[in-house]
Formats: structure tokens, C-alpha cells, sequence
């Protein structure tokens, strides 16, 4: 978008890099506070023990009640990938404990909207369970659990979103970021909480004799680590030691050909190598297929794939998924462009804001997320991004909210319901993004609210793009030992940020290659340029730069192998270039 002003680039402090590893990697561990090595120790062992998860004891007893019983348990997902991978894991894993009738339900976004509404309760009476589950949500479902009571259906919540002032009075409520948790951590994905509730309830059940009394297998845990894996990347939470465990341990699972068929299908259609894969690969190519169905249809398809037991059976769900996926891609596309249209018209007309709020009437509502995200990035301004609520409330809006660093979104949209009563009815999320429904006739004034709080609440240090790196690289180090130190050294993601690099270089030549990719040859400046030698580039979509020539560019880059020529050879993967005059 013209006019956006670009990043300042800083590097991130090391105030003492970590002894014994590569000094590379020593700098980067260094500058995201890790001071022991042993907070680089993947192994299961590592993990946080449950004790201290609010109600979790209580979860397990009604969960082995019920298994014992023959009772009939049905969950209750989220339309994502951490809500499918949660159905997934919980459906599985009961179903391996024993339990006898087990079965889930997801709200369709489109006719039911999100969480444990009366609506859905209703919906779930019709499979006449006696027992619910919410996984990856719930917390805020307070009607939907009166709902269930009324009709004698207990109801147990697993949940890691922010709660409101009251929790729902639910059987229990399992969730590491109540006021009452002592669990170690309070960035556990959705699928990280269910997986340990369900790691909690096979423990008991095997104290108990149980599988020996049915004879049946006493099932490993660690074999459903390639959906937790999935799940907790996909969900973009930060990844503490605890989710780095888990995350590390599901993809040395995949890599080793022990993924389950849906997730190998997956990578297959996304055309990635499972021995290969890391992180990022779950994140951007995995994550967003399994999304699609959400988006657009209905994540019972990306649930089906998850569970299938053959790969024959995965495959065919994958390509749906897969197909699902470009034509999101599409979506996305046109409805980009129609924000930024939106936006330059704004700012032309003088209406300068600090809290974007943008709506289409034909925008898709799976989409606005991924808009919202989109002009968030570009802009550095919390964005809400709305659509249609669809024949189920003909008169509403739903909202997409994504926020930056300094302003925490779901805080300031309770001060927007507090302040405003009748204003926002519905609303849930984190502090970076959320969720909101609202009247369609209350849109302007909600959006002048919205600019106003966080004109008032937006420190000036969130007000510019900051793009934070790891410094310079030596020429020396710009070497395959240390690429593979850094692809081994993972796994990165949220808060634990994939090293990112910075520096000045000497542009030899470029080219367009592919639809819109930049192809550089590239040599170091400064005191490195009397050992010149001669590096390749690739700045992915960024050929828009090559209609100038430039002699020059920082650039902010990875440091990866290519592997596609005869002989291996290092290249930077530009994330940022700004030619130098």
C-alpha cells in the first residue's frame, strides 16, 4: 500500500549469550532469555507435570464415570485447526481408553457462530449425550452450559482463551489461565489442554486395573503428539518450554513416519516432505489447509481427515481440504484489495484513525481474520475486519479483531461493552486477537469508539512497525554449518521467533523469477568486501522491487540450504529489502 511507512529495524539485546552450543545459536538463545541448556531438553520427561490445572481432577472423575459406565460422551469443538486437532485427539483417545459412544459436534460459524450455545446445546441433545465436552472453547459459554443443566446434560469445559468477570457453572472448568491456576504455564494451545486431561484420566484408569479388566491396550500418549504438534503451532500461542516440548516431540514423530494418515495427507497435497519438516511447515502449509474447512464449509471434513485410519481414506479428504484452501486463497485476494481501497479512501478523505475498523457486505465471514491480519501487518494498527452474519441473524455483524504489540484486543472490547452497554453483545478472544458480533446498524458508532479507545490506550512505541533481528552475520557464518545448526535448532514460532538476521550487501544482479519472486546475487559491504564472495537470494513476492535498478539493499534474511543444485550452497531468505541509494 503506498504510504505506509516501512519498519525500524532493531536488534534484539543479548545481555549473556548461552556456553556450550554453537556461538550462533549461543547469540540467539541468548537474546530469548533462555540461560540453561536445559531449557533446550525436548524429551518427554521434560514436561510440566498437570497438578495445578483448575478442576482437572474433577474432569477426569466424570470422564472415567463415564467410561466405566458405557455413557455416551460427546465433544464440542471450534471451527480451527486447534479446535479440529482437539476433537481429534479427544475423540481418538477416549475411543482407544474405552469409552464406548463417543462422537463430536462443531458449530457451523455460519449458522451457529462460535462456542457452547444454547443453539448448539440443543443441537448436541439430539445425539442424547450424557456428558459434554468443549475443547478450545467454552470459557465464555455461560447461557450454553445454563442450557445444558436445564437439560440434564453435564458438561465439562477445556479451554485456553481469556474468561469474562464469570464462569460458566459448568461440572468442571479446565483452563490454565484462570485466576486459580498453578499450572506451569498459561500458553497451552487448546489441543495442549485436552491432551493433558486425557494424559490425567489414562493414569488414573490404568491405577485403577482398568485396561487389564478389559483387556484391551493401555495406550501411549506420546502417539498422538503429531495432532498437539499441529494444533499448538497452528494456533499461533507462544512457544514456552513446556509447548516447545510438545511442538518438538510431534514433529520428530512425523519426521521418523510415525504420523497419523490424515496429517501425512496433508503434508502430501502441500507438497512437503514429512522427514523434513519443521515448525513452519505445520504453520503455513498444514495449518491453513485444515483451516479452509472451517473458512468456508464445515470442519467436519478437516475433523474426518484427522481421524481416518487409512491413508487412502485421508487422501481424499486432504484434496478437498486442499481445494477448500485455494479457493480461500482467492477470497482472500479480491477481499484485500477491497481493504486497502477502503482504507486509501479513508485516509484521502482526511479520516486518519489509530483503530481501523473496515466492513463489506460482500465480504466472506471465514475470511475477515485473515483481512484483519493482513492490513493489521501492513498498517501496525489494530484492525477489525467485519461481515455479514449470515441468515442466522440477518441484522448482525461479525467481526475479526487482530491487535499489535502495546494493546491487549479483548480487554478493550470489554471496556467497549462496559462503557457501552448493548453496544458489543458478544465478544471473546486474546490479547492479539478476537472475536465480536454486533448490530449492523451500530457499526459507525462502534467504530468511532473502537478509534477513540485505542487512540487513548496505543502507546506511541506501538505506533511504528518494529521488525527485530539478530543482529549480523559474519562472513564466515554465513555458512551450510550454520544453516543446519539453525534448522535443527528449533522448534521456532510464536515468541520463540525463527532467527532473523540483518546487514548490508552489494547487489550483483537480480531477476524476476516464478510469478513474483526476487532472485539476487548478493556480497557482503563493509570490512567483509575485501573477501568478496558472491551469495544467493530470494526474496519471495517482492518482485515489485525490480522495476528500479539498485546497487545496494539492507536486507533482513534467514540463512538456509538449497539443496536444489548439484552441490548444497547457503541462501538468504530475504524477509525485508530496502535498496540503498
Amino acid at each position: 500500500m503506498k504510504g505506509v511507512k516501512p519498519p525500524r529495524f532493531v536488534e534484539r539485546p543479548v545481555d549473556r549469550p548461552l556456553a556450550g552450543v554453537h556461538p550462533v545459536l549461543g547469540r540467539i538463545y541468548g537474546a530469548r532469555g533462555v540461560t540453561s541448556k536445559d531449557q533446550l531438553n525436548h524429551e518427554l520427561k521434560a514436561l510440566l507435570s498437570p497438578e495445578g490445572l483448575p478442576d482437572i481432577d474433577r474432569a477426569v472423575d466424570r470422564l472415567a464415570r463415564a467410561i466405566r459406565e458405557g455413557q455416551r460422551i460427546l465433544l464440542v469443538g471450534d471451527f480451527d485447526a486447534d479446535g479440529a486437532t482437539s476433537v481429534a485427539l479427544g475423540v481418538s483417545v477416549l475411543r482407544a481408553l474405552g469409552a464406548e459412544q463417543v462422537d463430536f459436534v462443531v458449530p457451523n460459524r455460519f449458522t451457529y457462530g462460535y462456542g457452547l450455545s444454547p443453539e448448539i446445546v440443543d443441537l448436541a441433545a439430539t445425539h442424547s449425550p450424557d456428558l459434554l465436552v468443549t475443547v478450545d472453547n467454552g470459557v465464555a459459554s455461560i447461557a450454553g452450559v445454563e442450557q445444558a443443566r436445564t437439560l440434564g446434560i453435564d458438561v465439562i469445559i477445556t479451554d485456553h482463551h481469556l474468561p469474562g468477570k464469570t464462569l460458566p457453572p459448568a461440572l468442571a472448568v479446565v483452563n490454565p489461565v484462570l485466576d486459580s491456576s498453578t499450572f506451569g504455564s498459561r500458553n497451552l494451545a487448546g489441543v495442549g489442554v485436552i491432551f493433558y486431561v486425557l494424559s490425567r484420566l489414562r493414569s488414573r484408569l490404568a491405577a485403577e486395573g482398568w485396561f487389564e479388566s478389559k483387556g484391551i491396550r493401555n495406550p501411549n500418549m506420546a502417539e498422538c503428539l503429531d495432532l498437539v504438534a499441529l494444533g499448538t503451532v497452528a494456533d499461533v500461542v507462544p512457544l514456552d518450554h513446556n509447548n516447545r516440548v510438545l511442538v518438538a516431540q510431534g514433529i520428530a514423530r512425523i519426521r521418523a513416519g510415525r504420523a497419523r494418515p490424515g496429517i501425512a495427507a496433508l503434508l502430501q497435497v502441500a507438497r512437503r516432505d514429512a522427514a523434513k519438516i519443521n515448525a513452519s511447515d505445520l504453520g503455513f502449509a498444514v495449518g491453513p489447509r485444515l483451516n479452509a474447512a472451517g473458512r468456508l464449509d464445515d470442519m467436519t471434513i478437516g475433523i474426518r481427515c484427522l481421524l481416518a485410519s487409512t491413508l487412502e481414506e485421508a487422501r481424499s479428504l486432504a484434496i478437498a481440504l486442499d481445494q477448500l484452501n485455494r479457493a480461500r486463497q482467492e477470497l482472500e485476494q479480491v477481499m484485500v484489495a477491497d481493504a486497502e481501497m477502503i482504507v486509501s479512501q479513508q485516509v484521502a478523505a482526511g479520516e486518519g484513525r489509530d483503530g481501523i475498523c473496515l466492513y463489506d457486505p460482500g465480504w466472506h465471514q471465514g475470511v475477515v481474520g485473515i483481512v484483519a491480519g493482513r492490513l493489521k501487518d501492513r498498517l501496525h494498527r489494530p484492525v477489525i475486519a467485519f461481515a455479514e452474519a449470515g441468515s442466522s441473524a440477518p441484522d448482525e455483524l461479525k467481526g475479526s479483531a487482530r491487535s499489535v504489540p502495546g494493546l491487549h484486543m479483548r480487554d478493550l472490547l470489554d471496556a467497549i461493552a462496559t462503557s457501552h452497554p448493548g453496544l458489543l453483545p458478544r465478544f471473546g478472544g486474546h490479547a492479539m486477537a478476537a472475536g465480536l458480533s454486533l448490530k449492523r446498524i451500530h457499526f459507525k458508532q462502534f467504530a468511532t469508539v473502537f478509534n477513540k479507545l485505542v487512540s487513548l490506550n496505543l502507546p506511541a512505541e506501538s505506533r511504528d512497525a518494529i521488525v527485530y533481528t539478530d543482529g549480523a552475520l559474519a562472513l564466515d557464518d554465513l555458512s551450510l554449518e550454520t544453516a543446519d545448526a539453525l534448522a535443527s535448532a528449533g522448534p521456532w514460532g510464536q515468541a520463540f521467533p525463527e532467527p532473523l538476521f540483518q546487514g548490508e550487501f552489494e547487489v550483483i544482479s537480480h531477476r524476476i523469477v516464478g510469478e513474483n519472486h526476487l532472485k539476487l546475487t548478493v556480497s557482503m559491504t563493509g570490512a567483509e568486501r575485501r573477501r568478496r564472495r558472491l551469495i544467493d537470494a530470494i526474496a519471495f513476492r517482492q518482485a515489485e522491487l525490480a522495476t528500479e535498478p539498485f546497487a545496494r539493499a539492507y536486507m533482513t534474511y534467514r540463512v538456509s540450504r538449497n539443496d536444489y543444485g548439484d552441490v548444497p550452497t547457503v541462501q538468504l531468505v530475504v524477509e525485508h529489502l530496502v535498496p540503498v541509494a
